[in-house]
């Protein structure tokens, strides 16, 4: 990670920790940059960047400062207006663009945004690109054999445009259409769209395959996206799915880059379940080659002994779904993600997408003519307590001697039995402390004991602080 950029991007507070300054300069480097990179090749054609947003208030403030740093620099910034994630990463890699941009702090609240940087492939960008960006933030900028004390600004025919592009949004949710394989009619789905990116996408694609949809946090105002709604707060559609008599819920976050379930039971299916559901449809058919997982050190052991239990691998990962792709990318797995629902099928997409998780996991039910609760059942979750610490400094406070013997004393003491994870956010200031065990009280007096010493040994922000 670099001092802006986390392993999902530039997050922070809208104007504290990440101001529209930081998106003008971040447009003008990409503008510049990728034109730059056309020159040098015999190009003298505009670079052309494609831009989406959530609903955060500050979204749109960002977009502009990001198209006009990228227009002055005599790029093209073609906007998606609001849309998902996976959307920009699609668009990005089959309209030909040099690279995408979403503005977006995914699950965090409204105050907060973020820039994810996206490239030609639709993938996230490499450490060396995002490494440039950063020295021009701080005005150290060396790049192609030269100290830049500045930018060079676009003059005369040379400036850049700025073009709506509606049309690439409304080709994401044709190509999301074309992969439902069964037809919904006769199901009734519960939609949570957490009053972010999906709102205006995930029902016209439910709709278009036959489903009676049923949709709530779908009026966004600004200022209440993810808030008591999405992935994070799947409490809403669950009363939803019992009150209605659904026959399945998916909840995504403020990007929809994550789908969470809830079964005709009301209960939670979370990512681990997904991937165990998915993993085994696809060796069914023998779709899973090679025959492994990619998951992260986050998901249960319960996800693990599930695999073993119908002969499917499984990788292990850091935790960020850049890197269960990347693993995917390089060894050729079909199927990887995290348990808060990032899931990745590399045959349709190159990044987590919660509207093709959700029709991936319908057509695994209508193929098999069984409901959720059933696919999910034999994966059974062990025990686990997590407790986010938000701390003055994240790697301090991780590798504090008295927290780092805390952490040892516990796993010594779970053995086999279990496992203890001490781990810094990439995209907050926070450190996280899981226990997983057969025993929930187990669980919670351990990851309790870790954040004690934390706290006690003055890392802890005061409550509130952010």
């Amino acid at each position: 990670m670099g001092k802006y950029f986390g392993t999902d991007g530039f997050r922070g507070e809208a104007n504290i920790g990440l101001t529209a300054e930081h998106a003008y300069k971040t447009g003008r480097f990409l503008g510049w940059y990728y034109g730059e990179l056309r020159r040098r090749a015999g190009d003298e054609s505009a670079p052309r960047i494609v831009i989406g947003k959530d609903t955060r208030r500050s979204s749109y403030m960002f977009e502009y400062a990001l198209a006009a740093g990228l227009t002055a620099s005599g790029a093209d910034a073609c906007l998606l207006h609001v849309t998902t994630t996976p959307s920009v990463a699609y668009i990005a890699r089959v309209d030909g663009f040099d690279c995408g941009i979403m503005i977006s702090a995914s699950h965090n609240p409204y105050f907060d945004n973020g820039i994810k940087l996206i490239n030609r492939q639709g993938e996230k960008f490499d450490e060396e690109t995002i490494s440039l960006i950063e020295a021009y933030l701080d005005g150290r900028l060396e790049a192609f054999g030269r100290r830049w004390e500045e930018l060079p600004y676009a003059t005369g025919a040379k400036v850049g445009r700025s073009v709506d592009y509606i049309a690439g949004r409304n080709r994401y949710i044709g190509y999301l259409i074309s992969l439902g394989v069964y037809s919904f009619r006769g199901k009734k789905v519960g939609l949570d769209c957490a009053n972010g990116s999906a709102w205006n996408i995930a029902k016209a694609v439910f709709d278009a395959l036959g489903a009676t949809t049923y949709v709530i946090n779908a009026d966004p105002n600004g200022l209440n996206i993810n808030e008591n709604a999405g992935s994070t707060h799947i409490e809403g559609l669950r009363a939803l799915v019992k009150e209605k008599g659904l026959d399945v819920g998916f909840a995504f976050d403020g990007d929809a880059d994550r789908c969470l379930c809830v079964d005709e039971k009301g209960e939670v299916v979370n990512g681990d379940h997904i991937l165990y559901i998915y993993a085994r449809y696809m060796k069914e058919r023998g779709k899973l080659i090679p025959n492994a997982v990619v998951t992260t050190v986050m998901s249960n052991f319960g996800l693990y002994k599930a695999l073993d239990e119908i002969g499917v691998g499984y990788v292990k990962t850091a935790v960020g779904d850049r890197y269960v792709y990347e693993h995917m990318s390089a060894h050729g797995e079909r199927l990887g993600g995290e348990q808060s629902g990032h899931i990745i099928f590399s045959k349709y997409a190159t990044t987590g997408d919660g509207i093709l998780t959700s029709l991936k996991v319908m057509e695994a039910m209508l193929a098999k003519e069984q409901p959720l609760s059933k696919l999910a059942a034999p994966m059974v979750m062990y025990p686990q307590e997590l407790i986010n610490v938000r701390v003055t400094d994240k790697r301090a406070a991780q590798s504090d001697p008295d927290v780092q013997a805390a952490v040892r004393e516990i796993g010594e003491a779970l053995g086999d039995s279990g496992r203890i994870l001490l781990r810094e956010s990439g995209t907050e200031p926070v450190v996280r402390v899981m226990v997983e065990a057969e025993d929930e009280s187990l669980c919670r007096a351990y990851a309790q004991k870790v954040a004690s010493v934390i706290r006690a040994k003055g890392y802890a922000l005061p409550q509130g602080g952010r």
